[in-house]
């Protein structure tokens, strides 16, 4: 029932996420805690809360439906899938677990269907307001390929023994040329974290 007044202290755009500071915050607010979104499990019960419709204090409960959720349209996030009603309001408020620790935010729904929210996972929160609360933009890796799936079928058929991601084209100029990569090589780690598909690909990178 207050409002209060708070500093910008940076922005993460295509994120959609920023970092606030209260001025002058009640001594009575307690903060809640992150917790480990990789940790989650489908089928976990979690609570979403926020301001759905201008409905104030409101929560919603339900289960994670599923991980690694990819949305093009928005970002490159690995969300969180639930279906904890989310509806327009609900965007920046927590995704809750059990223990009421925060391992997501809330930011989108799929319009198309009925109990399907999206959440950035807390993970990705915790680095992008870290570096907001240092002063730091926020940049994405960006290796300049093309790239397509190597499922584990065709991967057989060339006599190779993982899945991974193969190379479809090198932009010239760019990280990848730069450090070798060409046409048809195929990725199966990154920074020693196995690679399955290209979103999974993308997410690591």
């Amino acid at each position: 029932g207050k409002l209060l007044n708070v500093k910008v202290i940076g922005r993460d755009p295509r994120g959609d996420l920023a970092l606030l500071k209260l001025i002058d915050p009640p001594k009575n607010i307690r903060p809640l805690q992150f917790g480990n979104s990789d940790n989650l499990q489908v089928g976990e019960y979690v609570a979403a809360f926020g301001n759905p419709y201008g409905h104030s204090n409101s929560m919603t409960v339900g289960v994670v439906s599923a991980k690694g959720r990819a949305i093009k349209e928005i970002n490159r996030f690995p969300f969180i899938q639930t279906d904890a009603s989310i509806n327009p309001g609900n965007s920046g408020g927590p995704l809750l677990n059990t223990k009421g620790y925060v391992i997501g935010v809330n930011t989108a729904i799929d319009a198309r269907a009925q109990g399907i929210g999206f959440a950035i996972p807390s993970n990705y929160v915790k680095k992008i307001v870290a570096n907001l609360k240092a002063g730091r933009t926020i940049q994405r890796g960006f290796l300049g390929i093309g790239m397509a799936t190597l499922h584990p079928q065709v991967a057989r058929s060339y006599g190779l023994k993982q899945s991974g991601i193969v190379i479809t084209g090198v932009e010239p100029g760019y990280p990848a040329a730069k450090a070798g990569l060409k046409k048809n090589d195929v990725i199966y780690s990154f920074s020693g974290k196995k690679v399955s598909d290209s979103q999974d690909f993308i997410n690591l990178v």
